[in-house]
């Protein structure tokens, strides 16, 4: 009798969930993009919790596929993306037929050559629009974000500008502001210069326009640059330093994207 109660009340709170999230991660690559993976995985149940979402984690790839995918609404991409050609194409089949997806920061990345190269191009143009990766700031600092469109669920309720959690800012190979499909939600406002700190002088940026949040119109879809969390490389503790989810505005941020995301499946 315990046995049918207690399996009856799982069935019925899941039944009430507004829509069912699932997250991919590697979570072997970089301490920093490893501490964020942690750090996700412990605050989105609580979120989810909290706004009546599902949230699941899985670090198998091969679950990237119609029938697995078939019982979420929503995807996310906490580090790294899918290699295999059927992973791939069973994700942008999934996104043609109306899913919803959020990617953090390396889930974006594409260097040739590099272990993550650039060999996916409906991914890398067509989706993100960003091409590979160009360059980065150093240290991981915190950056003045500026919302671009106040108009669009994912930032409403911001402030104009907020401070962003410490993180590895990333600049992309194409310009996505001059891509008719991208519409960019948040970028890094010019009272942030100049931002990181180095040692090295390309790494700190003094100028420039650098999308950080943006949406591609033709799908359901987010991507945020942020994901990097800091860590004492330079004394060799690898101690956390910061944590991209101690931050009201940039959770808000969150969450505004995963409920817009997750009632909008066609």
């Amino acid at each position: 009798m315990f046995l049918i109660i207690g399996l009856s009340g799982f069935i019925s709170t899941h039944a009430q969930s507004q829509f069912k999230v699932i997250a991919f991660f590697t979570g072997k690559n970089d301490l920093a993009h490893i501490s964020f993976v942690g750090e996700a995985n412990k605050r989105f149940p609580e979120m989810a919790k909290n706004n009546n979402f599902t949230y699941d984690t899985t670090s198998n790839w091969n679950n990237l596929n119609a029938n697995f995918l078939a019982d979420y609404q929503v995807v996310l991409f906490l580090d790294t993306r899918p290699e295999t050609p059927e992973q791939r194409e069973a994700f942008q089949k999934y996104m043609e037929n109306g899913g919803g997806w959020l990617g953090f920061h390396f889930s974006a990345f594409a260097l040739t050559p590099s272990a993550y190269p650039q060999n996916w191009d409906w991914y890398h143009n067509a989706f993100l629009g960003s091409g590979q990766y160009k360059s980065n700031t150093w240290r991981p600092t915190s950056a003045i974000l500026k919302v671009e469109d106040s108009k669009s669920p994912v930032t409403r309720g911001l402030s104009k500008t907020f401070k962003a959690s410490p993180n590895e800012w990333y600049r992309w190979e194409k310009d996505l502001k001059a891509n008719p499909d991208i519409r960019v939600l948040l970028s890094i406002d010019p009272a942030s210069f100049p931002l990181g700190t180095g040692p090295k002088q390309h790494e700190i940026w003094h100028s420039g326009y650098y999308p950080v949040v943006w949406t591609n119109k033709k799908y359901r879809m987010v991507y945020m640059n942020m994901g990097h969390n800091d860590i004492d490389y330079e004394n060799k503790t690898n101690q956390e330093l910061s944590f991209t989810f101690d931050n009201p505005a940039q959770n808000e941020l969150i969450l505004n994207t995963l409920l817009w995301l997750g009632k909008a499946k066609k």
